[in-house]
């Protein structure tokens, strides 16, 4: 099947949504919305979406108990794959891990690829305070990178308070996505797995926007820290285009052109993120993306084509 490959797009089964919405949670301030395989498949026929790759997004399972974590990413992957295994034409699947509980990310990790044949992994930015390069992360790091595996980054909640009457979700999601690749680029991860295909959210957040300036202050602190070797300014720069990067709520002219100017063009997919952008809201980016001045080869990349490199079983 043709159409657009959408590679941030979320799934919330039914009892999970329950169980957040019985603690009080929300997505980072965006309440947590309904989903169902059916409204699902309408938004995609509604925006030319041919497959959705799905995943929960914050703030995961993991709310303090290592055990629930591991009970609720278990349930959430099952219920995940069955939309798969029922339409594995329109949907893929990026499995949820118990972080930052390990042991159990580690052994969720082979059930969701070895039993459920996910076609990757979704992380948070952070989890519970930890960022994606901090070392307790790194024997995960490792098991991903021997699997060549997809990972989609989404943003976590950060670990600090809000702006009074700004939610996280409006402009903190896009630092907390600028925090993590700075995490794993100084931190050696990408460096040291390059079997991993980190997919960065919302473009990135502001990183294309402002990578330059990251690089050459991370240098200027790295030195002053005496630092031993040095990441270097392009060295950095080298490493931040090393991400791919979707469109989601980011495919605006404005933002989609500096995306352009910055990230590699073949690392570059669509993005969604629905339900959690409401219909109107995709529809709009949609609209704004198909109305952006590329060329016929650059649309096609980014719709479907730069996917396929990343999830081949789609073609």
């Amino acid at each position: 099947m043709g159409g657009r490959i959408d590679t941030h797009h979320h799934v919330v089964p039914p009892a999970y949504r329950d169980w957040l919405r019985s603690q009080g949670l929300t997505a980072g301030g965006m309440p947590v919305p309904n989903w169902s395989a059916a409204a699902d498949i309408a938004l995609q026929d509604s925006q030319g979406i041919g497959t959705a790759i799905l995943s929960v997004s914050t703030p995961g399972t993991h709310l303090g108990s290592d055990e629930q974590a591991r009970d609720w990413a278990r349930a959430v992957n099952e219920f995940t794959a069955e939309q798969v295994k029922d339409r594995p034409d329109r949907f893929g699947h990026f499995a949820t891990l118990p972080l930052p509980d390990v042991d159990g990310a580690l052994a969720e990790t082979a059930r969701a690829f070895d039993e459920l044949g996910a076609d990757g992994i979704v992380l948070l930015s952070n989890h519970r305070g930890t960022y994606l390069g901090e070392p307790a992360f790194e024997p995960l790091m490792a098991e991903l990178d021997r699997r060549s595996a997809v990972v989609f980054v989404h943003p976590g909640i950060p670990p600090y308070q809000p702006v009074p009457g700004v939610p996280f979700y409006a402009a903190d999601f896009l630092l907390d996505s600028v925090r993590a690749a700075m995490s794993l680029v100084l931190s050696g991860t990408v460096r040291r797995y390059p079997g991993i295909r980190f997919i960065l959210s919302h473009g990135g957040g502001f990183l294309p926007y402002a990578a330059d300036r990251i690089a050459v202050t991370l240098e200027h602190h790295q030195r002053v820290q005496g630092a031993d070797p040095v990441l270097d300014h392009a060295a950095v720069l080298a490493q931040l285009r090393e991400f791919h990067f979707d469109t989601a709520l980011a495919a605006n002219h404005a933002t989609l052109a500096n995306l352009l100017a910055f990230a590699d063009p073949g690392r570059i997919t669509f993005g969604s993120d629905w339900p959690y952008a409401p219909e109107a809201g995709v529809r709009h980016v949609t609209a704004e993306f198909d109305s952006a001045p590329l060329d016929p080869v650059q649309r096609a990349a980014i719709n479907r084509d730069n996917a396929l490199n990343l999830f081949p079983r789609l073609a």
